[in-house]
């Protein structure tokens, strides 16, 4: 606080979310310093500086709502960054943008350590690469997008096809896997959600392990905008002073992307692509390098990204994706179908599908399912028009194997178990390899399809298969 002068500022304009605030001459505060509103409200209000406007006025973003506010009320320089605390006291709880305690339960202690929420990546020669596979649980993932220990991953998905249950499942199917930290953070997300969330942890016994962060819908931009920073800077604290593995999960990146173009468009800048922002790539990559492993600790980011009106080619989604190791790809027309997860298994990529990392017998029998899906893709035009029964016998077989591979890719979560009435499976890597061997040399060419679906083992699928048709459990 001592690195620039200390002076009242006066507020001379206020457009939203963003105000401008008039310093005397040569008082101006730097850019990223945060400015505290003295004003006649009970809650708090502060503000970040984002540029100068001229030599003796900055523009600031609001963090909370600046309904009521007025020109003229004053305002003090209250440091040269944001901080918000971190440590084993913020575990177990639910915070927002600045730190403030939002779930109801006592405030932290007045010792409790505070770190500024804008940061540098590690060196670039203290970053490890990570190859160990981060087993989920979910045989899709599992088998064709392996995710990376200490890399990241992102759920791609429109409106309503499942993303924040896939990710609600990752954290459930980790409880036991994982034995690191937690961080979540929900950006721009609904209330409701924030809640069921708390709620969930609650009974899962997870929550003592993890921190919750909020900037959600009814939130200003600047509070979204900032949101992921702080969780960041939280899970920064635990890889860098701690040295613990920690598991970093964003729901919905995109409304970070979302938050930065609104404020833009409030600054006056010109958009670019699509409306965004001009400085889109900028802002992504300043995040997501930010999430990186060092010797000894590692930052696992799952991120739930939106895709605007299913368009992948949107410049928001290019931007994001470009960052990610692993991606998870949604599909409107499997959810459509009942396939849950709805994970694409063609579209869905994963730089851990090597022979180096997963195996020659991974690799390859990952292989053989997506040519076999893909060939069933090929010919679904020519069963729509003609019938199954107009291929050839080679062809039949594909789609024989095909669509019983994608049912026994489906599988029940735990997390929606008290909709559905089923339990949750989680899978071994090397039982969902198993199951599809089976599946593609032949064993259920004449298994009825439904024994198949929503299963977790191919041996539990058998046992279906066995009580339908009476003959006894197969070997």
């Amino acid at each position: 606080m001592s690195g620039y002068p200390q002076a009242a500022g006066v507020i001379v304009s206020v457009r939203g979310p963003v105000v401008d605030v008039a310093f005397p001459a040569g008082c101006l505060p730097p850019v990223n310093s945060v400015l505290d509103v003295e004003w006649d409200r009970q809650e708090p209000l502060l503000l970040e500086v984002h540029g100068h406007v001229d030599m003796s006025c900055v523009r600031a973003i609001a963090l909370q709502a600046t309904s009521g506010l007025a020109r003229g009320v004053a305002v003090r320089q209250a440091g040269p960054a944001i901080t918000v605390p971190v440590g084993e006291q913020v575990l177990g709880r639910l915070l927002d943008v600045v730190g403030n305690v939002r779930d109801g339960g006592p405030a932290l202690p007045g010792n409790v350590p505070r770190r500024p929420i804008h940061g540098l990546p590690p060196a670039l020669k203290a970053e490890t690469a990570m190859t160990a596979v981060f087993e989920t649980g979910i045989k899709v993932i599992d088998l064709l997008a392996p995710l990376a220990q200490g890399g990241k991953a992102a759920m791609f998905g429109g409106a309503g096809v499942g993303k924040t249950v896939l990710v609600m499942e990752l954290i459930h199917a980790m409880v036991e896997k994982y034995q690191g930290i937690s961080v979540f953070a929900g950006v721009g997300e609904r209330s409701r959600e924030g809640h069921e969330m708390l709620d969930d942890m609650r009974g899962s016994g997870v929550l003592a392990r993890t921190a919750l962060i909020y900037g959600q819908m009814n939130e200003p931009p600047g509070a979204r905008w900032r949101v992921p920073m702080t969780a960041l800077t939280i899970a920064e604290y635990f890889r860098d002073l701690k040295h613990q593995n920690v598991l970093l999960l964003m729901d919905n990146i995109f409304r970070f992307v979302q938050a930065g173009s609104e404020i833009s468009g409030l600054l006056g800048r010109l958009p670019s692509r699509v409306g965004y922002q001009p400085t889109l790539a900028s802002e992504v990559a300043a995040l997501q390098e930010r999430i990186a492993s060092v010797a000894g600790a590692s930052v696992s980011s799952i991120q739930a990204v939106y895709v605007p009106a299913d368009d992948f080619t949107d410049p928001a989604v290019t931007a994001i994706s470009s960052h990610m190791d692993s991606s998870i790809v949604l599909s409107r027309a499997l959810a459509a179908e009942g396939f849950y997860p709805a994970v694409d298994p063609l579209a869905s990529t994963s730089l851990l599908l090597d022979p180096i990392v997963v195996g020659e017998e991974h690799y390859a029998l990952a292989e053989r399912a997506r040519e076999t899906l893909a060939r069933f893709k090929e010919l679904q035009d020519i069963i729509s028009l003609l019938g199954v029964e107009e291929l050839g016998s080679s062809d039949r077989l594909v789609v024989r194997r095909a669509r019983r591979l994608q049912r026994f890719l489906a599988q029940p979560f735990a997390v929606t178990e008290s909709f559905t009435g089923t339990p949750g499976r989680s899978v071994a890597r090397a039982d969902t390899l198993a199951g599809c061997r089976a599946i593609l040399d032949g064993e259920a060419d004449d298994w009825e399809e439904g024994s198949l679906y929503m299963v977790g083992t191919i041996g539990e699928a058998r046992r279906k298969e066995a009580a339908r048709t009476g003959k006894g459990v197969l070997s």
